[in-house]
């Protein structure tokens, strides 16, 4: 263990320690860097627009997350029941669009999604519509839509690793029992598969909460989230402590979220999967 946990004390634990510290510095740069103080976090808590902002992302994080699941779970369950020997050639089919470039994929919806992109070139052939619009285009619904494309592969592993851990007696049992496949889903598949369904959950709701290139490159004014407001504070204002004290904060909410998670599913099953 004391490989990788060297690697997470240099790597993540002491970086989240020096943003803490910054949070707490009146400024980004020499001599106001050297003077501490809470200013920030008061500053931060009077920003109605950023509470705002927070709760959008968050929503837009959970809508993803929830769709991403209702579309890969059916795959993930075709993959481990019905695809027979086909299995390992569709699941490599699934895998391989995350082999290309996360940018690429992303500017792939950019020019689907334009005024003059494919789907408004469908919708005109098919008399639709009388003109390409871009209203497709730089809105939450193009954001939500690029990154449940992007994250459909990696919540139907771990959903496809937990319904492959079921144990074949299990279904011949409900079957034996006189059970149909509806209530064997609902009463049996289903809760065994929880601890996959969980995983992909907080694999897509993470990191699309602090989501800023997808947003940039799709999402237009309409379509800006929290980690985009992060980014603009250390990149363009150089307000590395109020950037520091909205990380942190959004780091206090997904420990809240994996502390809610854990009442609901073991944390040790998640790291089965």
């Amino acid at each position: 263990m004391a490989p990788p946990a060297l690697l997470l004390a240099v790597f993540f634990v002491l970086p989240m320690l020096i943003m803490a510290s910054f949070s707490f510095r009146l400024g980004t740069f020499a001599p106001e860097r050297y003077v501490f103080t809470t200013e920030h976090y008061w500053d931060f808590i009077s920003r109605t627009s950023f509470h705002r902002l927070l709760l959008r992302s968050i929503g837009v994080a959970f809508i993803t997350a929830g769709a991403s699941i209702v579309l890969a779970y059916p795959l993930a369950h075709f993959l481990v029941f019905r695809a027979g020997r086909m299995q390992l050639t569709l699941l490599s089919l699934l895998i391989i669009p995350a082999w290309t470039s996360y940018l690429l994929r992303i500017l792939a919806w950019k020019v689907i999604l334009g005024s003059n992109g494919l789907l408004n070139s469908f919708l005109l052939q098919a008399g639709l519509i009388q003109e390409g619009s871009a209203r497709l285009l730089y809105s939450p619904s193009a954001v939500v839509v690029t990154l449940v494309y992007v994250w459909i592969p990696f919540v139907a592993l771990p959903i496809f690793a937990a319904l492959q851990r079921i144990d074949g007696s299990v279904l011949e049992a409900a079957a034996d029992l006189g059970c149909p496949a509806w209530q064997t889903f609902l009463r049996v598949i289903f809760p065994l598969s929880l601890p996959g369904v969980a995983a992909g959950f907080l694999f897509v709701f993470i990191p699309t909460l602090g989501e800023w290139v997808t947003p940039a490159l799709v999402g237009g004014a309409r379509g800006v989230m929290y980690g985009n407001l992060i980014q603009d504070q250390f990149v363009r204002a150089l307000n590395w402590p109020m950037g520091s004290v909205m990380s942190l904060v959004m780091l206090a909410l997904m420990l809240v979220q994996l502390a809610l998670f854990s009442r609901v599913v073991r944390l040790s099953d998640l790291a089965a999967v």
